[in-house]
């Protein structure tokens, strides 16, 4: 780069000797006198224009720098307000905390677009063609290319303001489980159990259902296991048994009391549904398990298959078809 600008000078400066030498050879000549008052023209004309434009536009650059100096001022001090209330500092009735940051964002940006429309007049060429021209055809491609992050943005506000869970909550999003690490005007950023980052979109979000286990977490979440069994055994021993099993997993809360609920009752089959209460969401997964591996020890145990859906064990044949199938 160095080298580069260095040979870039010694052009420009063998162009700038050039310019100047032509002119002194033609005045020695008397019929070449008026082509050196030309060349000197093209060389001087140009820059007594430029000088005077930018002595003009001194007055404007002041005006400019004024505006951009006040406002300036106008972001740190409300920046300094925001900031207060987001530190629990100052409170104001009616508004969370965690609306400061976003409000900022969007009184800074309110700011930012006045302070433009105050300056655009006070730009050069701003009353030029060509200026309105490419203005219009940036904000025609911007308009086109940014329909999907504005609907971002727009939906990322209104998540905001709604207040459906907030930084550190495990919620679930479709079929997507995690604590939330991030909210940012365009996507929420999401960790799984098994610190995976899943990055939605904030329209999706605004758009679908949001369950939060961290809301009234300190009340206890309820939880559900499923299980199928067949008709042959008595709904009683199956309660008795499933509700014996939460006692025995430390991660699960005895108050309320966990009950169980006969969800379905298919051709083959009894869909149970036991119901069980915790005070850590992210222990949900863990503790599923561990009512699974009891369930399987406790039914095996005491003899009871549990039926998976279109399969149908323990058939007595009728006696018609007893002896046919015997002879094949």
């Amino acid at each position: 780069m160095l080298i580069s600008s260095i040979n870039m000078l010694r052009w420009a400066l063998i162009v700038l000797m050039a310019f100047i030498m032509l002119p002194i050879v033609f005045s020695v000549f008397p019929f070449t006198q008026s082509w050196a008052n030309s060349l000197i023209g093209l060389f001087t004309k140009p820059l007594k224009k430029a000088f005077l434009a930018i002595w003009d536009y001194i007055p404007n650059l002041i005006t400019v720098f004024v505006i951009l100096f006040v406002m300036r001022y106008a972001v740190r001090l409300v920046k300094y307000i925001f900031t207060e209330i987001d530190k629990g500092k100052l409170e104001v009735n009616g508004f969370h905390r965690e609306f400061a940051m976003p409000t900022f964002t969007i009184v800074r940006f309110l700011l930012q677009a006045f302070t433009l429309v105050l300056i655009f007049p006070y730009l050069p060429g701003s009353n030029s063609d060509i200026f309105k021209g490419i203005s219009v055809f940036i904000g025609v491609l911007f308009s086109l290319g940014s329909s999907s992050a504005i609907s971002n943005i727009i939906a990322g506000l209104v998540i905001t303001y709604m207040r459906p869970f907030r930084i550190g909550d495990r919620i679930t999003i479709a079929d997507k489980t995690g604590v939330v690490i991030e909210k940012s005007p365009l996507v929420t950023r999401l960790r799984t159990i098994k610190n995976e980052e899943i990055t939605i979109p904030n329209s999706s979000i605004l758009s679908g259902n949001t369950v939060n286990y961290s809301t009234f977490s300190d009340q206890g979440i309820c939880f559900q296991v499923e299980l199928t069994v067949g008709y042959e055994e008595p709904w009683e021993r199956i309660h008795e048994m499933l509700l014996n099993i939460p006692p025995r997993v430390a991660r699960v809360n005895t108050t309320p009391a966990p009950f169980v609920l006969q969800k379905k009752l298919d051709d083959f089959y009894v869909l149970y549904e036991l119901n069980v209460y915790i005070s850590q969401s992210a222990e949900i997964a863990l503790a599923q398990s561990e009512i699974f591996q009891l369930i399987l020890n406790d039914f095996l145990a005491a003899g009871i298959e549990m039926n998976a859906p279109h399969i149908f064990t323990k058939v007595d044949h009728t006696p018609q078809y007893r002896a046919g199938i015997d002879q094949i």
